[in-house]
C-alpha cells in the first residue's frame, strides 16, 4: 500500500507535531510543491513564501500553536502558513471574492493573530501580545518574524528599542533573504548558534552578570570581551546593545538546525533575536533566478514559470507616470524621483536606470521618504514622491509638518487611488482625497484619463508648493498622452457633456462611468479634475442651471470630494439636492475591481440607478401629496 502525501494527514499544527522530525524535511519538499501549483492557479505571492516553508514548518513544529502567538509581517510569507493551519482545501480561493486573504487575517483563522498588509508592524505587536500574556499571568511564546526589508522601517527599531527596555518574553526572528547564505552560515555558526541559544550558555551569561555586577570594571570587561569575541563572527552587536540575546545567523532552509535552535530558545526568558538567512524563491528555479519577478505572480504554468499573458489593453497610469517622470527629467535637472521600496510598483524602474544620481529608494520607511523629499526641496531640488494611497497614510505628518507648512515644492504621485482588487482592504487607496483636501497649501489633482495624468503631472511638478496626482490601478479608458506638457488652469474643471436636469460632478477615475451614465440620463457631466482648489464657479454655475447634483469619486463619501461640493454650495447659501456617491463607510474587502465598483454603485448602471430614483421618488411623493 502506497504511503499518503504527508501533507495531506496535515489538518491542524497539532497534527504536523504528532510527526516524526525525520518525517519534516520530506514534508516541506510537498508543502513548496503545493505552493508552487496553487499559486500558479490563482496568481498571488509566491518568492516570499518558498523562503519560508522550513522556518514554518519548524516554528508550528516548536510552538504550541495558536495558544503561542506568531507574528507575522507584511503577509507575502504567509502562504505556507495558511496551508499548514488548516486552510489548504481553500488555496484555489486566494484573493478572490469571498476567499481567503492573501494575508493575514484575524477573522480568517485562529492562527492569524495579527491583520497585516503593511509592513514592519509585527515587533510592535508581538511586544504588545507578550505585555498582555505577563500582565494575565499567562505562561505563553510570543514570536514575530519580520523581514529585512520590513527592518528599515523606523517603527521596527521604535518596537525592539523598547522591548529591549522592558524584558519581555519574545522572540523576534529576522528572515533576512536578501543576500546569499554566506560562508559564516555553516557548519561553525550553526554550531555557535546552538550553544548561544542552549540553557548553558544562557545560565553561565546570566551569572556571571549576578557575580561580576558587584564589580564594574570587571563585568563591564568579561561583557566587553563576550561581545568582542561575537563580533568577531556574527553582526548581532547592535540587536545586543537594543538589550537582545542575538543568535545566528543560521540557514533557514536547515529543518533540523532551525528546530534545535528554536526549542532552545522557547525555554529562555527575555527578549531574544534569531538571525536566520534564507533564499526568495527557494526551491523553484524560475523565482530563484528572478526573485523580484515572482514576488507577484499572475497565474503561471509551474512547468516553465511562464506568467498567463495579461488581456491587451493601453499602458497603465504607473506607466504613464514613469514615462513622464523621465521626460521631465531629461527637461528639467532639478528633478528627483523617491519611492519608499516600490521601484516597480510605481514605474521607476527606467528612471531609475536612466538617473541613478537623481534616483532614491529608501526602502519601507515611508516617513522618511516625505522628509527627505522637504530637505531636498529646501535646497533647491524638485523632488518628486511616488508612492502608493495606502502607504502615503503612513506618512500623514510628515506631509503636513515637514512639507505644507513650509510650503515645499514637493510633487507627490500617487498611485493606487481608490479600489485595489485582490489585495483588499489593506491596500486599498480609500482615503487619500479625504485626508489630503484639508491639508492647507495642497494642490490635489485627480485625471480622468492617461492625457490629463501626465498634463497633471506636469501642472504640479510647475507649482510653486506642495502638490498631488492621484491616479488609479491598471490602465484608464484609453486616452493617448500626449508628449507635449502643458499646465492646466489652476482650479478649473472641465465642462464633458451638456444635458438636463442632472449635473454629474465625476473626479478622476469616475469620469468614464459618469459619462456612459449621462447618455442614458441625458444629464450633464463635469470633470472636476481638481479636489483643491475646487472650482466653485463651476460648482455655482451646475446649480443655477439643474435640479440634482450628483458627486462621484472612487474614495470614502465621508470628507472626500463630495463634501468639498456640499460645503462649497453652504459657504454660498445654496439650498438644493446633492447626492454623494463615493466608498461606503466600511472597508472594502477583496475582488475584482470592476465588481467592487459595481457592488457601491461607481458604475454607469449605479449613477442611473441612484438619478432615477431620486426622481422616482420625487414623483411618488407628488402623487401622495395630491
Amino acid at each position: 500500500m502506497s504511503t499518503p502525501p504527508l501533507l495531506e494527514m496535515i489538518d491542524t499544527p497539532e497534527d504536523l507535531r504528532r510527526l516524526p522530525e525525520a518525517q519534516l524535511v520530506p514534508l516541506a519538499q510537498e508543502l513548496r510543491d503545493f505552493l508552487i501549483q496553487a499559486v500558479s492557479r490563482t496568481g498571488g505571492h509566491l518568492a516570499a513564501g518558498l523562503g519560508t516553508v522550513e522556518l514554518t514548518i519548524a516554528l508550528h513544529y516548536v510552538y504550541n500553536t495558536p495558544e503561542d502567538r506568531l507574528v507575522w509581517d507584511v503577509g507575502h510569507q504567509t502562504y505556507p502558513h495558511k496551508i499548514l493551519t488548516g486552510r489548504r482545501e481553500r488555496m484555489a480561493t486566494l484573493r478572490k471574492k469571498d476567499g481567503l486573504s492573501g494575508f493575514p487575517l484575524r477573522g480568517e483563522s485562529p492562527y492569524d493573530t495579527f491583520g497585516v498588509g503593511h509592513s514592519s508592524t509585527s515587533i510592535s505587536a508581538a511586544l504588545g501580545m507578550a505585555l498582555a500574556a505577563n500582565s494575565q499571568g499567562i505562561d505563553r511564546k510570543v514570536v514575530a518574524i519580520i523581514g529585512d526589508g520590513a527592518m528599515t522601517a523606523g517603527m521596527a527599531f521604535e518596537a525592539l528599542n523598547h522591548a529591549g527596555d522592558l524584558e519581555p518574553d519574545l522572540l523576534v526572528i529576522l528572515n533576512d533573504n536578501d543576500m546569499s547564505i554566506s560562508p559564516n552560515v555553516g557548519g561553525l555558526s550553526q554550531h555557535l548558534a546552538r550553544i548561544l541559544s542552549g540553557k548553558l550558555y544562557s545560565t553561565v551569561r546570566e551569572g556571571s552578570k549576578k557575580v561580576l555586577g558587584a564589580m564594574p570594571p570587571v563585568w563591564e570587561l568579561a561583557r566587553r570581551a563576550e561581545e568582542h569575541v561575537k563580533g568577531m563572527i556574527v553582526p548581532g552587536t547592535l540587536f545586543e546593545e537594543m538589550g537582545f540575546n542575538y543568535i545566528g545567523p543560521i540557514d533557514g532552509h536547515d529543518l533540523p538546525a532551525l528546530i534545535k535552535t528554536l526549542t532552545n530558545l522557547r525555554a529562555l526568558k527575555g527578549p531574544q533575536f534569531l538571525h536566520i538567512v534564507t533564499k526568495k524563491g527557494k526551491g523553484y528555479t524560475p523565482a530563484e533566478d528572478n526573485p523580484c519577478t515572482y514576488h507577484g505572480v499572475t497565474p503561471f504554468d509551474p512547468a516553465t514559470g511562464k506568467m498567463t499573458a495579461a488581456p491587451a489593453s493601453g499602458p497603465s497610469y504607473t506607466q504613464v507616470f514613469g514615462e513622464w517622470l523621465c521626460d521631465m527629467a531629461a527637461a528639467d535637472p532639478r528633478l528627483v524621483g523617491i519611492t519608499p521600496a516600490m521601484s516597480e510598483g510605481s514605474g521607476l524602474v527606467e528612471f531609475a536606470r536612466q538617473y541613478p544620481q537623481r534616483y532614491y529608494d529608501v526602502g519601507i520607511a515611508e516617513q522618511h521618504s516625505v522628509t527627505l523629499a522637504a530637505g531636498l526641496a529646501c535646497e533647491g531640488l524638485k523632488p518628486v514622491v511616488a508612492i502608493y494611497s495606502t502607504f502615503l497614510q503612513r506618512a500623514y505628518d510628515q506631509l503636513i509638518h515637514d512639507v505644507a507648512i513650509q510650503n515645499l515644492p514637493v510633487l507627490f504621485a500617487i498611485d493606487r487611488g481608490g479600489l485595489v482588487g485582490a489585495d483588499g482592504a489593506t491596500h486599498a487607496g480609500s482615503f487619500d482625497l479625504s485626508f489630503l483636501r484639508c491639508i492647507p497649501n495642497l494642490v490635489l489633482m485627480a485625471p480622468a484619463d492617461e492625457n490629463e495624468c501626465r498634463q497633471m503631472l506636469y501642472t504640479g511638478f510647475q507649482y510653486n508648493g506642495p502638490a498631488a496626482v492621484r491616479y488609479p490601478r491598471g490602465s484608464g479608458p484609453g486616452v493617448a498622452a500626449q508628449k507635449k506638457m502643458a499646465a492646466l488652469p489652476l482650479g478649473k474643471a472641465e465642462l464633458r457633456r451638456t444635458g438636463r436636469k442632472t449635473a454629474i460632478l465625476a473626479f478622476g477615475s469616475m469620469v468614464a462611468p459618469s459619462l456612459a451614465a449621462a447618455e442614458q440620463l441625458d444629464a450633464t457631466v463635469a470633470n472636476m479634475r481638481f479636489v483643491k482648489p475646487l472650482d466653485e464657479d463651476m460648482v455655482i454655475d451646475l446649480a443655477a442651471k439643474h435640479e440634482l447634483l450628483i458627486t462621484i469619486e472612487e474614495n470614502a463619501v465621508m470628507g472626500g470630494a463630495g463634501s468639498a461640493v456640499n460645503e462649497c454650495l453652504a459657504a454660498h447659501g445654496i439650498q438644493m439636492p446633492v447626492i454623494n456617491l463615493g466608498l461606503p463607510d466600511r472597508f472594502i474587502e477583496q475582488g475584482p475591481r470592476e465588481q467592487l465598483l459595481t457592488e457601491c454603485g461607481l458604475d454607469a448602471q449605479g449613477i442611473a440607478r441612484a438619478v432615477t430614483s431620486y426622481f422616482q421618488m420625487g414623483l411618488a411623493k407628488l402623487a401622495r401629496s395630491g
